[in-house]
């Protein structure tokens, strides 16, 4: 039976797009601005164009190098360039990427709900009361959030967002190009027009000024670095197997280093515009020098539109449509990429492949919206679901993604050898890699990233182990228990799928040998 023939992108501006849509999500439009508050604004720029031009662009070029070269998905490409063991980081990276894609589109379940209570109730100036506290302790926005993910109607909407994903991703590329062509475009509208009423607010250009006035101080700050490493490798979709997945797509004759550029480029261009838009739009009303990502997104961000003069819940609602519509292109990916590994390693359908991939998806991202109340008082999360959500981010987020870079740029540099990889990356490039990328790969990233993990590491044992200082009610050991679980789904199940790569490659090798004494 004739193997059936590869996808691929109907264009280039499809595949552009498609992984455009996947580098920009909800870490464009608010992590980083809520690294940049948090690390002083203007000051955390300079880290950032550093750790694009050392870390980010070089590992873009591999990953979609990677991907192009080997013409499959992340695990395969990985055992093509590194055998076994290079296997298993292509599993690890998947299932590390698997459990962000959970609470990925668990929160996006939670920006769908935003954008619903957008339409009216988010701005009734009559909190609701959130957890029995009462009326008008909490703001406006805060109230509204928290009433919403400690009710059950919370997890409708995480399984709304994951019919949109598996709709998006169900005929492949085809599909994801229809979704992208028309999200990609319509976000960088909204973004303009935010930008737009931003910057003609009493004061709103005094939001650009201290966006783009570094303190020169703030950067002796080793945290500042290392906020910036992490933001690249978040923001640029790296360490997820999404690129490599995306370039496997691509005709044999692609310019790699040019996509890896324009790419790049488009990403940071929509995080400096986000960065524009929401300095400008908040300056007037909330500064909040440590704002997180989740408290900029339901509540800071909320609260300063809020505070418009007019025209409040028109901009509401397109900043929470342009969140949805970001968080959806960087959400297909991250199915495509777990979905096209497991299809390329073991031949299953892709339909059969996204069903169950979409059924153990949706229980998890369930898992982070239990509406169930373990802190009334809300000194941290509030509810179990958040709690969850907030611990399982902290291990994949902050080691996962950079753990698999690290391993990649390892067995890429040294096992398949950096320079193999240069050499297919120029065979159809405009633009001449040369050595010194070799040296990039194989010494000065690795590095980079473990000073990083390192420096991590060191501050969880000052500190404790992460989530021993939450607010878990009787749920004491809350935190040992999902590092347990998050260790046995990444590292076990990365060990589990190996072997059964292994497995099935022994059944075609041997039904190979039949087949061929059969024909003798």
């Amino acid at each position: 039976m004739a193997k059936a023939p590869r996808d691929q992108w109907k264009s280039k501006i499809g595949f552009i797009l498609a992984a455009s849509g996947s580098a920009i999500g909800l870490g464009n439009i608010v992590f980083f601005s809520a690294n940049a508050y948090r690390f002083g604004a203007g000051a955390f720029y300079i880290p950032y164009l550093v750790a694009l031009v050392l870390l980010g662009i070089p590992v873009m070029m591999m990953e979609l190098g990677l991907g192009h070269r080997a013409q499959r998905g992340f695990p395969e490409a990985m055992y093509q360039s590194a055998g076994v063991k290079g296997e298993w980081v292509g599993w690890f990276g998947l299932l590390n990427a698997s459990v962000i894609t959970m609470y990925y589109i668990t929160i996006l379940g939670w920006v769908l709900g935003m954008l619903i209570g957008a339409f009216g109730s988010l701005w009734q100036p009559m909190a609701v009361a959130a957890f029995g506290i009462e009326k008008g302790v909490l703001s406006n926005s805060m109230a509204h959030f928290f009433d919403m993910i400690s009710r059950g109607d919370t997890i409708a909407y995480v399984l709304i967002v994951w019919i949109l994903n598996v709709s998006a991703v169900w005929w492949g590329t085809k599909s994801i190009e229809r979704w992208v062509k028309v999200c990609v475009p319509l976000m960088w509208l909204f973004m303009f027009i935010l930008i737009l009423r931003g910057i003609t607010l009493p004061n709103g250009t005094q939001g650009l000024l201290l966006l783009f006035t570094p303190n020169f101080e703030v950067m002796k700050d080793p945290e500042v670095w290392q906020g910036a490493f992490s933001q690249i490798f978040f923001t640029l979709s790296l360490g997820f197997g999404i690129m490599a997945t995306y370039a496997s797509y691509l005709p044999k004759k692609s310019d790699q280093p040019t996509n890896a550029l324009t790419i790049s480029f488009l990403n940071c261009s929509f995080e400096y515009a986000a960065g524009i838009a929401i300095f400008s739009l908040l300056f007037c009303f909330a500064i909040v020098p440590r704002a997180s990502t989740l408290s900029m997104t339901f509540f800071v961000i909320p609260e300063g539109i809020g505070a418009f003069p007019v025209g409040a819940q028109l901009f509401g609602v397109l900043f929470f449509a342009l969140l949805l519509m970001a968080g959806i292109t960087s959400s297909v990916s991250l199915i495509e990429a777990v979905g096209a590994g497991i299809i390329d390693k073991f031949g299953f359908s892709r339909r059969k492949t996204l069903l169950v991939i979409s059924i153990i998806g949706a229980a998890g991202s369930c898992c982070f919206a239990i509406p169930t109340v373990i802190d009334p008082v809300l000194r941290s999360n509030g509810t179990l679901g958040l709690s969850l959500l907030d611990l399982f981010d902290h291990w994949a987020f902050s080691y996962g993604l950079l753990t698999c870079g690290f391993l990649e740029c390892i067995f890429i540099g040294w096992v398949l050898g950096a320079h193999k990889l240069r050499a297919s990356l120029n065979e159809h490039s405009r633009i001449r890699i040369g050595p010194i990328w070799d040296w990039m790969i194989k010494i000065v990233i690795p590095l980079v990233i473990l000073l990083v993990l390192g420096n991590s590491l060191r501050q969880e044992f000052r500190n404790g182990l992460y989530g021993s200082a939450l607010e878990t009610g009787r749920l004491v050991n809350l935190h040992v228990l999902v590092l347990a679980l998050y260790l046995a789904f990444t590292i076990g199940g990365a060990f589990v799928l190996t072997g059964a790569g292994v497995y099935h490659r022994r059944r075609k090798r041997r039904a190979a040998i039949l087949l061929d004494e059969e024909n003798r």
